[in-house]
């Protein structure tokens, strides 16, 4: 685990420093970017609704079996209000988002995922106005500079293979994402990053499974690769127990338009990877949409970085201030 999630613990008021948020925001931008590569593999061989079943809710019960030996039960208490909260987080995040990206993945290419996954800061940017929480001119100038890099990019990030379906259920799925990251700055949530991430997980796990078992997917242990099974540790360990409880920690402790940010970092890593393990080729488009979405990147940080918060909130409150960032 990262020094900067096992820091803040469920009694923790300290105003986090500049170099734990970069730090959080540096292995979602990069870890992020190879999940998709990750996934593909993954459902080579086992089902995707079934596989995201497993990362999560193993990622899940290790997370909790952490909390309650350093910790003990006192890391996971929260009330119902809390956990509700947790558990709808979990339900749109990963059941919803990134079980969807799973499926997705099915019929489109991992890079093309990527690059329509990039949406969600335009997404959130149009929650935020519906909720009369405006960003700032800079923000949303930001955001549309950074869309602009990714549609740029998507012109040249197809595979030829690529139909409507799998277009579709991965812009579902940023919807859902979306909306799981804004709900998560405006309702109770467990004071811990940590044991948010804990039932988030694992409640997105199971209700996977659930989904997984009424679509048909039959998990055939016999017929699953090494690669599968290799590609399926990875994401449960860097994934998920690193970089996913790293996100959940930025969206209690940073500017919401700023934790954004990863959704243009991610499809330049993945079109990297992309290029180096695929053998895919970088064209001129694709080296200046990268660019493009350097500057909308560049812009939103150096908006969001002006806006501090209260050294002492309460951890609700700190949620809820993320939403006025």
């Amino acid at each position: 685990m990262p020094d900067i999630v096992m820091t803040m613990g469920p009694d923790t008021t300290d105003t986090p420093r500049s170099w734990q948020i970069w730090g959080a925001l540096t292995i979602v931008y990069i870890v992020w970017g190879s999940t998709y590569l990750g996934i593909m593999v993954v459902i080579e061989t086992i089902p995707p609704m079934l596989g995201g079943a497993m990362r999560f809710t193993i990622a899940g019960l290790l997370l909790v079996g952490f909390l309650l030996l350093r910790h003990g039960r006192s890391a996971l208490t929260m009330n119902r209000r809390q956990f509700g909260g947790a558990a709808l987080v979990g339900l749109l995040l990963l059941a919803g988002g990134n079980g969807m990206v799973a499926v997705a993945q099915q019929h489109i290419s991992s890079g093309m995922a990527a690059l329509l996954v990039a949406s969600i800061p335009l997404l959130l940017v149009v929650m935020r106005v519906m909720a009369r929480d405006r960003p700032s001119l800079l923000t949303t100038v930001g955001v549309l500079i950074g869309f602009s890099g990714v549609a740029l990019l998507a012109l040249t990030g197809g595979t030829g293979d690529d139909d409507g379906i799998g277009v579709v259920v991965i812009l579902l799925a940023s919807v859902s994402w979306a909306l799981g990251s804004f709900l998560s700055g405006r309702m109770p949530m467990p004071s811990s990053p940590l044991a948010a991430s804990a039932v988030e997980m694992v409640v997105g796990g199971l209700a996977m499974i659930v989904v997984g078992a009424a679509v048909g997917e039959r998990l055939d242990l016999a017929s699953v690769s090494g690669a599968s099974w290799t590609a399926l540790a990875y994401l449960i360990g860097a994934g998920s127990l690193i970089a996913y409880t790293s996100y959940i920690w930025l969206l209690q402790n940073a500017p919401i338009s700023l934790v954004a940010t990863y959704a243009y970092v991610n499809p330049v890593v993945a079109v990297i990877l992309g290029m180096l393990i695929l053998n895919e080729t970088l064209t001129t488009q694709m080296v200046l949409g990268g660019l493009v979405i350097v500057v909308g990147v560049a812009l939103v940080v150096s908006t969001e970085r002006t806006r501090r918060r209260p050294a002492a909130a309460a951890p609700v409150k700190r949620q809820e201030e993320l939403s006025h960032s």
